[in-house]
């Protein structure tokens, strides 16, 4: 099992089906297979040994996902670097797992001087932009251009594939180790579930240095179907490529979502092609679900749960489950449930599972479960126990196996002694029509120990207020559980996978 076998596959079999298209650049698979290999072989020249990791900085891009192939295909491991992250962290993950070779894109050059300066060894930096390659740096199609195509180093299974950074939400970050066998088994149930629609092109949305956007681009190629990339996301361009390209799908979080459903040119745009939806990273999608819907009745809606230390798919909430009576049911807002292979379990702080019905922590085990954390024995086995990953999500599972996530158990609102669970609150505020986005966490109180504070986005040109929010969610839930305070913002922290930052909402009452 080596991730670079579907593209041998596409290649034997249909190799003039279009492989990438990122802006006026279309290529073929044959095309995309012979670049791939002279990559391979110039990293290769440039020092790249078995095993050795190769970073890129950029934005979305063809040459993103040449990269991506091109690194396995010549034996290495991927260390895709976030490019929401400053010169202190982008050097932490490159110093961390002795990254010799950096390649970087237009939009970070101004970064790069820093790097080199501040890395413990100066990475080597190949420039995938457009235009002249700066001083000091290698040109990226310079080197595809110059070098011989090689064979297919062909490492797989147990070999290391790729080292993804989490965000650290507390100090640094932790390199989390995924093998070949890792994402191999984290793709093929998700193609079991929801096979690529044959013939079909994928709008790339999601960036590539993040687990979900990087695993949905690897079902493409497992497909042998074509991508469509913009290199990040801004609605009137989406809009415009789903039209032009004539896009049957693709992955994208709530927020993007709801940019797109306010955004006053979307009734101008023909977007029928548009055929299937997966929507993932925030549990409380339910009124968004209903606008989208109303927009688009015939879209096949898909919810997906994971983390990178799954790689990423824990449990997917299918199509069927997004139909009207499901939605009635509150069958939508759960997250599904575990894929082929998979293991799911509602546990207690003992590791004990939990009835039905009863909220705990989510663990998890299967192939698709990461190797462990790069030099952190410590934070590997308390996150890997007994075969089991410990996610720290908490959850409760129904009879039929459905998850419902409730919280982060460090986000868990203590509140004069009681458990509030910050997405039964957020689902709740999500519902009234004034309410575009919103975030709940719990903030210090002198005799409560913690209130519920809720952050509002209001919907474009929507008036409502904090005594008209309380008195809507006490109609839903106990009024322990309702905020106590309300403030309203602009926008909302968030992280480059679309999550929102509840730390950065936390700072100011800290």
């Amino acid at each position: 099992m080596y991730m670079t076998l579907c593209l041998q596959r596409t290649l034997q079999q249909t190799p003039e089906q279009m492989a990438t298209i990122f802006g006026a650049r279309r290529q073929t698979y044959r095309q995309f297979a012979d670049r791939v290999a002279r990559l391979a072989s110039a990293l290769c020249e440039l020092g790249m040994a078995p095993g050795d990791r190769v970073g890129m900085l950029a934005l979305n891009s063809d040459r993103y996902l040449e990269y991506i192939m091109g690194v396995w295909w010549g034996g290495g491991v991927l260390n895709p670097v976030n490019t929401r992250w400053s010169v202190a962290e982008i050097v932490y993950a490159l110093d961390d797992c002795d990254t010799a070779i950096l390649i970087i894109d237009e939009h970070f050059l101004a970064l790069a001087d820093a790097i080199r300066a501040g890395a413990r060894n100066a990475p080597c930096l190949i420039y995938a932009g457009e235009g002249p390659t700066p001083a000091g740096m290698l040109g990226f199609d310079e080197l595809i251009a110059q070098a011989r195509p090689m064979a297919d180093a062909g490492r797989g299974g147990e070999d290391l594939a790729c080292i993804m950074y989490t965000g650290g939400t507390t100090g640094f970050p932790k390199g989390v180790m995924q093998s070949h066998l890792n994402l191999w088994s984290a793709c093929m149930p998700r193609m079991v579930d929801m096979p690529p629609i044959p013939g079909g092109r994928l709008l790339q949305v999601a960036p590539l240095f993040h687990v979900a956007g990087m695993a949905r681009a690897l079902i493409q190629f497992l497909a042998g179907e074509c991508h469509v990339l913009v290199s990040s996301f801004e609605p009137l361009a989406v809009l415009q490529v789903i039209e032009r390209e004539r896009i049957s799908e693709t992955l994208l979080v709530p927020t993007m979502i709801l940019a797109l459903l306010d955004h006053r040119a979307l009734p101008r745009y023909d977007l029928s092609s548009l055929q299937r939806l997966t929507y993932g990273a925030s549990p409380s999608a339910g009124e968004m679900v209903e606008r989208l819907l109303a927009r688009f009745p015939a879209l096949e809606l898909s919810h997906s749960y994971g983390l990178t230390e799954a790689c990423p798919v824990v449990s997917s909430n299918l199509p069927c489950n997004h139909s009207a009576s499901a939605r009635a049911s509150g069958l939508s807002r759960s997250v599904g449930r575990g894929g082929l292979g998979l293991q799911v379990k509602i546990v207690d702080p003992q590791g004990q599972e939990v009835p039905r019905g009863t909220v705990g922590e989510i663990i998890v085990r299967g192939p698709n479960v990461m190797q462990g954390y790069w030099n952190k024995p410590e934070e590997t086995a308390q996150a890997l126990r007994n075969g089991w990953l410990y996610t720290a999500d908490g959850a409760y599972m129904d009879e039929q196996g459905y998850l419902f996530i409730v919280d982060r158990l460090k986000d868990m609102i203590v509140s004069g002694g009681e458990n509030i669970y910050s997405a039964e609150v957020e689902n709740v505020l999500a519902r009234h029509p004034a309410v575009a986005q919103c975030a709940v966490i719990g903030i210090p109180h002198a005799q409560w120990g913690e209130a519920v504070h809720a952050v509002v986005v209001r919907q474009s040109g929507a008036q409502v207020d904090e005594d008209q929010l309380r008195r809507h969610c006490r109609a839903f839930i106990a009024g322990y559980k309702c905020p106590k305070s309300i403030e309203f913002r602009e926008t909302l922290p968030l992280s480059a996978a679309g999550k929102v930052l509840k730390r950065e909402l936390r700072a100011a009452f800290q």
